[in-house]
């Protein structure tokens, strides 16, 4: 049994969270990851109004009786403003979410210092997502409970100092006191127990949980990913500000020779639009968008349910760890 402060802290029995994505982390794949002994993750930017975010969290309990994680994404949008922000904090303390992950701006920058007091005297737990020991030093002091250390690995939106999962997971558990979770290449028991060794209590995986057969895409797109390397993802969006990771395709290739000629974000904006991220999910074209996946998907070589997948994954991580250790032993 792996405990570490994540299992502790939620009750559960792998230190294992699902991360947010768009169009993908609903209820039935949240549900499914709790139920499997995880923490599930219900991206708050899938709803555009308090009553379909509410109706989503109502779904979500219905299907399990465990407790999961609720993300919100403070980024510049077309569709979302501070509004929804302000909006989807104050849901999540009346709902009593057991956690809520934020990424982006923090949140007493990016709503105000009232979200957090908001949210502890709710007892939601609060994650911020940070690829750098600054940004996690900040997080800290102004009263969250944990860090994701997200490295440059991982699908997404990683910062642009471009820290590895392999220094920035230590770095930031050698100079904070609240736990950390590891974001960024974990996909089977080994990176699990990897990330236990850095100082981390648990991991964060969102790519692995796409090919799963409780996730809501298209099995072609969930194939595609058992097919594709770790080479097979590449930086977007650099140039803007707004870097990003994404699998290797036609739309991909189109939004670099922008970049390379020149090109403005406007010109590059329709290629991003989230709703042929939404198309390509359900339709199964994986040309069709920038598909946001980390090179996690080198380690994803099978379609499990989300049972199957939690429960090898921390196997393998107990014996790695106890290998590990006899190595040091002998």
């Amino acid at each position: 049994m792996l405990k570490t402060t994540i299992t502790e802290m939620f009750g559960v029995k792998y230190p294992i969270i699902c991360g947010a994505m768009m169009w993908l982390s609903k209820p039935e794949l949240c549900a499914a990851v709790s139920n499997a002994g995880g923490l599930g993750n219900l991206t708050a930017g899938n709803y555009n109004t308090e009553e379909e975010f509410r109706q989503a969290i109502q779904e979500t309990r219905k299907r399990t009786d465990k407790p999961f994680m609720v993300n919100v994404t403070i980024l510049p949008s077309v569709r979302l403003t501070p509004d929804h922000h302000r909006m989807y904090i104050k849901v999540i303390a009346e709902e009593k979410i057991a956690g809520v992950e934020i990424s982006g701006a923090p949140l007493d920058k990016g709503v105000g210092m009232d979200a957090i007091d908001m949210l502890k005297k709710a007892d939601v737990k609060m994650f911020h997502k940070v690829g750098s020991l600054r940004h996690a030093l900040h997080a800290e002091k102004v009263g969250y409970d944990g860090i994701y250390a997200a490295g440059i690995e991982e699908g997404g939106h990683p910062l642009d100092d471009d820290v590895s999962t392999m220094v920035l997971t230590p770095r930031i558990a050698e100079s904070l006191k609240i736990p950390v979770v590891t974001v960024g290449g974990i996909a089977d028991g080994r990176s699990l127990a990897a990330a236990l060794t850095l100082g981390a209590s648990g991991v964060m995986m969102a790519s692995r949980f796409i090919a799963t057969k409780e996730c809501v895409c298209h099995d072609k797109i969930k194939e595609e990913l058992v097919k594709r390397k770790e080479i097979d993802t590449t930086i977007i969006c650099k140039r803007f500000g707004l870097q990003g990771r994404a699998l290797k395709n036609k739309v991909v290739n189109d939004i670099l020779e922008l970049e390379k000629s020149g090109g403005s974000f406007e010109d590059v904006y329709p290629l991003l639009a989230g709703e042929r991220m939404k198309d390509a999910w359900e339709d199964g074209d994986v040309d069709r968008a920038a598909l946001m996946v980390g090179q996690s998907i080198g380690l994803i070589n099978d379609i499990p349910t989300c049972l199957e997948l939690l429960e090898t994954m921390g196997r393998e991580a107990e014996e790695h760890l106890n290998q590990a250790h006899s190595l040091v032993v002998a």
